[in-house]
């Protein structure tokens, strides 16, 4: 895949995860490309079928042809980057991580992971200790919201997963 298709992929992940507007600067600045290359690729998500508006504070996405699903999963903090390798390798961005808290209820964090470069930036910091994954308050048990093009894709995301077991059965 070309870097200027990765950039793309990463934009639309990211236009989809946020509520708020997102500029253009602050895009270019996430992506490490010109203003100019910025509108260019927003042109390009727009033809390609994406309804990207523009206002006044920023670019909104208000739809996506992404489907999306939430994954119920398990595993040890040494099966984390192998469970999020699984889901972008097949096409997956892995939009948010949350957990159930008996006492807090719903704790949820944006990831926004759609390659093996944001796999590496986010277990960096796992790594280094500035922080522990969210799972640990809930024994392992965590959600990925995932999105992907196709609802092909996300049955293969799953099957991976479950392959690995990785996904908690439904009881």
């Amino acid at each position: 895949m070309k870097k200027a298709d990765q950039r793309r992929n990463a934009i639309i992940a990211y236009l989809s995860s946020e509520k708020e507007p997102v500029s253009g600067a602050e895009l270019s600045k996430k992506f490490s490309a010109s203003r100019q290359i910025i509108v260019q690729d927003i042109a390009v998500l727009r033809a390609a079928g994406y309804d990207i508006i523009s206002t006044h504070e920023g670019y909104i996405i208000k739809s996506s042809p992404l489907i999306e699903r939430v994954f119920k999963v398990r595993h040890t903090s040494e099966q984390t980057e192998d469970e999020l390798s699984c889901i972008v390798d097949l096409g997956g961005t892995v939009v948010d991580v949350f957990v159930w808290h008996k006492v807090y209820g719903k704790i949820e964090a944006k990831l926004n992971i759609f390659s093996r470069r944001s796999i590496e930036q986010f277990m960096e910091g796992i790594k280094t200790g500035k922080s522990t994954e969210l799972m640990h308050i809930t024994s392992g048990y965590h959600y990925h919201t995932v999105k992907a093009d196709s609802k092909e894709k996300l049955d293969m995301i799953y099957q991976k997963l479950l392959q690995k077991n990785y996904i908690v059965p439904e009881i």
